[in-house]
């Protein structure tokens, strides 16, 4: 049997504007969004049926919610139907990343589970298909379908090539508080901004940190006001030596640190974790892009 993996890597929004809310009652955004080595892991196997086994740190959540809910489900059942065949596969989701924690966790495991998929069935990466279902499953999928540095608009559906970006080391810090998207929005008060997009690529990280500080998270002042825990992340991250910019992930509440090497970055997790160990705190770095679904075994 055929095995393929493939990796869900988090997604990062580095600055979030809401330009305004469509007829529709989805919100107008434009954001920078970046990906970074920690990641979900997507196995899926050729099976006589459909399964999905979850693991992972983080896994007992999505197992107490069921399943059948989920978005790798979902996605599985969805690309199946698309492509006018029965979903015979058995999938691992090994869940590595906070849940409802702005960083794109399930929709990183759908398009994740379309890659995988695709390889699996005999399907191009770039099938028209595949892009035209992302959407269906969550406003966060295409970018993570698209897997590279962009920019997107509308509501989420607008996906384009962002700029080139110098290394750059990443700490992710959730105080372990769950943010429902929609709550966070229905919070936030205010005017509406303008699109925000980089008027050039930067030259190093700490001009990165820069251009981002000429940018902001218009979900952030909602998100802390819903959970004051966040404004501690942001000042425990902004505390550490070498940090560039702190600043709150999508609509929270996981905040991510900017700093110019690897080694800085270690060095904040451990001081942070020293102070609050309850906390999730992951030292990762900036992917350009996520790796390729790959065949691990085909026996």
């Amino acid at each position: 049997m055929t095995t393929v993996s493939a990796a869900a890597a988090a997604k990062l929004n580095l600055y979030l504007h809401v330009l305004g809310k469509r007829p529709d009652g989805y919100h107008e955004l434009d954001s920078l969004v970046v990906f970074a080595t920690a990641h979900d892991l997507i196995t899926v196997t050729e099976a006589p049926g459909f399964s999905l086994a979850i693991d992972g740190p983080f896994g007992s959540t999505l197992v107490a919610e069921g399943t059948g809910r989920n978005l790798v489900s979902r996605a599985a059942h969805a690309l199946a139907d698309v492509l006018g065949r029965d979903p015979h596969v058995a999938i691992r989701l090994t869940k590595n990343l906070p849940v409802a924690s702005g960083i794109g966790g399930g929709s990183a495991d759908a398009a994740a589970t379309l890659k995988a998929l695709a390889e699996l069935w005999g399907v191009a990466q770039d099938d028209p298909r595949l892009v035209e279902l992302a959407p269906t499953l969550g406003a966060d999928v295409p970018v993570c379908l698209f897997g590279r540095t962009a920019y997107f608009g509308g509501a989420g559906e607008q996906v384009v090539a962002g700029p080139i970006l110098p290394p750059t080391a990443l700490l992710l810090v959730n105080p372990g508080v769950h943010m429902p998207t929609k709550d966070v929005f229905a919070a936030r008060t205010g005017a509406w901004s303008t699109a925000g997009r980089l008027e050039r690529d930067p030259v190093d990280v700490a001009d990165f940190a820069q251009l981002l500080r000429a940018r902001g998270n218009d979900l952030g002042a909602a998100a802390e006001s819903l959970s004051p825990a966040i404004t501690d992340v942001l000042a425990a991250l902004d505390a550490t030596p070498g940090c560039l910019l702190a600043r709150m992930s999508g609509s929270g509440a996981t905040c991510v640190g900017l700093y110019a090497d690897v080694a800085a970055a270690a060095s904040a997790a451990a001081l942070i974790n020293r102070v609050r160990p309850t906390w999730w705190v992951k030292a990762t770095a900036l992917l350009p892009e996520v790796p390729a679904a790959e065949v691990v075994a085909d026996a």
